[in-house]
């Protein structure tokens, strides 16, 4: 079994603001959100459940502070890997949703309707993701063992729209939140998606991700 988890909420989704590659710490709310994601995992393995017994996660803060809670409960160590980083949203990176809309219009007009042929300027395509992407989904799939990964929102869609068989076309369409996670199972050298947004632990605690910079 595969849990995969978007880090918890950061300073910079609560802004408005666009990170990619840029680090940005976990909000109040994040902070707790972590902590509830590490207290599922605790509670399902209070009731003898599947719980990890791996961690991995993107290298960068906002997901290894998200992936750390649950390690700490679980007993684990969190591992990093490279190819769960963020999008490289290039000279979006630091900058504001609502400034970018006005001053970079046609770019975000098309990432926002068709997402899947933007490339950002000294950036990645989503392209550039689902490869990174799929190369660690291989890897993962041929280890029989239950894995929390950590990672950010580009990477969880094009993980999910992979493993539907659909295309990044659909890439919106996908229902990612802050520390709320998929479950994935594996399917001989793929995998597929049981469930798509599980976030019953997050009652009282779910972020407004309308108002991010996504």
């Amino acid at each position: 079994m595969i849990w995969l988890a978007r880090h918890a909420e950061t300073t910079w989704n609560v802004a408005g603001r666009y990170q990619g590659r840029l680090e940005s710490e976990l909000s109040e709310l994040g902070v707790r959100q972590a902590a509830a994601l590490a207290r599922a995992f605790v509670e399902r393995r209070q009731r003898a459940q599947t719980v990890p017994a791996r961690i991995v996660s993107s290298p960068l803060l906002r997901c290894t502070a998200t992936a750390g809670a649950s390690a700490q409960g679980l007993g684990l160590a969190v591992e990093t890997d490279q190819r769960l980083i963020e999008i490289a949203h290039g000279t979006w990176e630091g900058r504001y949703r609502d400034e970018l809309r006005a001053n970079d219009p046609e770019r975000y007009r098309m990432w926002r309707e068709d997402p899947a042929r933007v490339a950002f300027e000294d950036g990645e395509t989503l392209g550039d993701v689902l490869a990174r992407w799929r190369s660690f989904a291989t890897e993962l799939a041929l280890r029989d063992e239950p894995t929390l990964v950590v990672t950010h929102d580009a990477v969880v869609r094009c993980a999910l729209v992979d493993a539907c068989g659909r295309t990044l076309d659909d890439f919106w369409k996908t229902n990612v939140e802050n520390a709320a996670y998929a479950v994935l199972e594996r399917d001989g050298e793929r995998l597929r998606v049981l469930e798509e947004c599980v976030h019953d632990h997050l009652a009282g605690l779910r972020a407004d991700v309308a108002g991010q910079a996504l």
